[in-house]
């Protein structure tokens, strides 16, 4: 099965795919950052750094004219669907209609299987709206398709992070929903617990761990290795630290004395993921803007390192992101949690 990445970003779908046994061969990331982040983990795989919009015929993607099974995968980005983003979750903004152009590349290519992925917020945005153009698009090219809504941390991700699958084949096949694999999770303590303790502002790149790892999940992260690199810390003002100190495990904004939020015009208006402190017990949060919302480290008093938010979205070790902080940040925080595409493959390769 030969696989193409769309809208790639660094590449947790591609993980994934990897992971099940698809050979991707092609992605497409119009991200300078995020492309050259993908290309320096996959070598092999031939990037193109460009708008999805831009590829208008199929003899640009160069694969085999003898090939397996097509696969393409991918979703547009999800800002315009988040449930934190309110003011642009409508059809008024541009950015939700990006899956006309996937929609446009799945025409051109056909392959046997397509796998649409996208935030759960994608149900509820304008009643449905995009989700059901997606899935009739899908139909009227020829597709057989199934939904389903999938908890990372149900499979063995440190993260509560619903996603939504949509997946269609050429030939007919309906996949049914993957059962989760996890009755317990794995929590925050499992995932982070051996990396290096950091300070706030923290900027060297390539540390040894802390201490040996304890958890299968560390054991598996980390492949053998010795240190591993990505520990940047955004380098948070004196005032926002102190806030940061007055939040219990577990707590958010609404736990900051008042006198301490006085810049804000109505503190009450705070999303309730901003200043959330993660629990060494449980699983993470969702790992999306972490810089914006101020997801603090369980115990230390600063922001989550780049490492750090990469190991609860399950990127191995040996995965590193290029670019500035912010741009490393954001990679990670849009991506999907590579163990949970590995389980929509697996799914579709059990029934192929």
């Amino acid at each position: 099965m030969i696989g193409v990445d769309l809208f790639s970003g660094a590449g947790g779908m591609s993980l994934g795919a990897i992971g099940a046994g698809v050979d991707v061969q092609v992605a497409i990331e119009a991200d300078r950052c995020a492309a050259a982040t993908y290309a320096q983990n996959h070598p092999r795989i031939r990037v193109l750094n460009r708008r999805v919009e831009s590829v208008q015929s199929v003899d640009v993607l160069r694969l085999p004219r003898k090939r397996k099974q097509l696969i393409v995968f991918g979703g547009p980005p999800c800002r315009g669907f988040s449930t934190s983003n309110q003011r642009t979750r409508s059809i008024l903004n541009p950015a939700n209609w990006l899956f006309a152009e996937y929609l446009r590349f799945i025409k051109m290519v056909t392959p046997h299987w397509v796998v649409f992925e996208n935030v759960k917020g994608i149900l509820e945005t304008e009643g449905g709206y995009f989700l059901n153009r997606v899935i009739q698009g899908l139909k009227r090219i020829g597709y057989a398709v199934s939904v389903c809504v999938l908890d990372a941390s149900r499979f063995g991700v440190p993260q509560k992070r619903s996603r939504v699958f949509v997946v269609g084949s050429i030939d007919g096949i309906t996949l049914q929903t993957p059962k989760p694999t996890f009755t317990t999770p794995v929590t925050v303590w499992d995932a982070i617990h051996d990396l290096p303790i950091l300070r706030n502002g923290a900027g060297i790149n390539l540390l040894p761990y802390r201490c040996p790892p304890k958890s299968t999940f560390a054991t598996q992260m980390r492949g053998g290795l010795d240190s591993c690199a990505n520990h940047l810390v955004t380098r948070s003002q004196d005032y926002i630290v102190n806030r940061y100190k007055s939040v219990p495990p577990g707590g958010n904004w609404s736990s900051i004395p008042a006198e301490l939020m006085a810049n804000y015009a109505n503190p009450e208006r705070c999303h309730t993921g901003i200043y959330r402190r993660l629990e060494w017990g449980g699983p993470s949060v969702v790992i999306g803007n972490f810089r914006k919302n101020m997801l603090i480290h369980p115990s230390q008093s600063r922001g989550l390192s780049v490492r750090e938010a990469a190991r609860l979205q399950s990127f191995p070790d040996s995965f590193t992101f290029c670019g500035s902080i912010g741009f490393q940040q954001q990679q990670v925080g849009n991506a999907v949690p590579p163990l949970l595409a590995k389980v929509v493959f697996d799914a579709i390769r059990g029934v192929n």
